[in-house]
């Protein structure tokens, strides 16, 4: 068991509380420079993916996890972010401008969001955001002067210092993972800011919050330009993966998808945010092996179990038809829901401390270690 004595204000906010974090944290970003010469193009491509998915994870972390107001509009977000970035680009803006500018624009329109939305909480509040979620979408169907429409638009290829950036480079990897690496870095030492310290104050007490005199609904407005400022970032470079955006893209289900990142990695922690990323990302290839060949294996099983031809044939068939039916995935996705919320409130990242903690105290480890202590000031009681 591991004792960390501090005899320095500063020791606090260190970004390492010790070596090991060195260690392990050197080793991982070894692995991730090495992963485009080792691994293949799908997977590489697949890493790209987590990367993006992860730096909308930790924007809704931001906003859900540490402010406690939920969305689900960040697709919406994430489109203008896109859009941005392809209409910036026809004019020949290049990639460091328009891109610090879909950030800034994203952010200024989550800060407009944020404020008809103070007066909102709970399911109110994500109303809200799906409502500006179909606005969004239907701008861009129908504005199509900027947008083309259900048409779309075609983004071009990176170009910066004279050199081009193919999507499926290992330059483009680099750059993805750069700005995951950069966004998690400010936001841990955002959250350890007087900012970030009022954000956890709003989500355990708005009314204690106020107490103690936080401008409630000035950090509320910060948090929502906050969040959708880091997705305009990632919309960007989602943009550039993609080479082809159109409306039908950022629909409610992806969005779906964002809350899922954080639901499933943990809506606590930012290793949450890239936890939650690699298994949204990963359940596709999922998905697939389950489509293509899992009919065959159940056809083969039943076949040893004695099953005629004919009759493995027809299970066959009907587990293909099972397994192609439109509502698939969202299904599984409802179910994993529930599992997680039923069954590991603090997601992937809360079962690993309990795993680690477990070995740490063993055997004087307690189950209700992690059994979170809402402390609820009398106003709130009955609420």
């Amino acid at each position: 068991m591991k004792f960390l004595f501090k005899t320095d204000y500063e020791d606090d906010i260190k970004l390492f509380p010790h070596a090991g974090y060195l260690w392990t944290y050197g080793t991982l970003l070894v692995l991730l420079a090495v992963a485009p010469f080792v691994l293949s193009s799908y997977l590489v491509s697949q890493l790209v993916f987590v990367a993006i998915y992860a730096i909308v994870g930790v924007a809704l972390l931001i906003l859900t996890g540490f402010t406690g107001q939920a969305s689900l509009g960040h697709a919406a977000f994430l489109a203008i972010g896109a859009y941005t970035t392809a209409y910036l680009q026809k004019y020949g803006v290049p990639f460091p401008v328009y891109f610090l500018v879909a950030g800034l624009l994203t952010g200024l329109i989550g800060a407009m969001v944020g404020f008809p939305a103070l007066r909102l909480q709970g399911i109110y509040l994500v109303i809200a955001t799906i409502s500006f979620a179909f606005i969004v979408e239907e701008i861009l169907a129908r504005w199509e002067s900027v947008t083309h429409g259900n048409e779309g638009l075609r983004v071009k290829t990176i170009e910066m210092l004279g050199t081009t950036i193919p999507r499926d480079s290992p330059a483009f990897y680099y750059l993805c993972v750069g700005v995951l690496i950069l966004i998690i870095v400010g936001s841990i030492n955002l959250m350890r800011s007087p900012t970030g310290r009022a954000f956890v104050a709003i989500r355990d007490s708005e009314t204690a919050a106020k107490s103690m005199g936080i401008n409630v609904a000035l950090y509320k407005v910060k948090s929502f330009a906050i969040s959708a400022a880091i997705t305009g970032f990632a919309g960007c470079l989602y943009a550039h993966k993609l080479s082809f955006i159109s409306p039908e893209m950022f629909t409610l289900a992806l969005s779906i998808e964002f809350i899922m990142v954080i639901l499933i990695g943990g809506a606590f922690s930012l290793h949450g945010a890239v936890l939650g990323a690699i298994f949204i990302v990963m359940i596709d290839p999922f998905l697939t092996f389950l489509k293509d060949d899992i009919p065959g294996a159940v056809a083969n099983f039943s076949t040893l179990l004695g099953a005629g031809a004919a009759k493995a044939a027809e299970i066959e068939k009907s587990v293909a038809a099972i397994a192609s039916a439109n509502g698939l995935k969202g299904a599984i996705y409802g179910l994993i829901i529930m599992a997680f919320i039923l069954f590991e409130p603090l997601g992937l990242y809360g079962r690993w401390l309990k795993i680690k903690l477990f070995f740490q105290l063993f055997p004087l480890y307690k189950r209700a270690t992690f059994k979170r202590q809402k402390i609820y000031v009398k106003s709130e009681r009955n609420r």
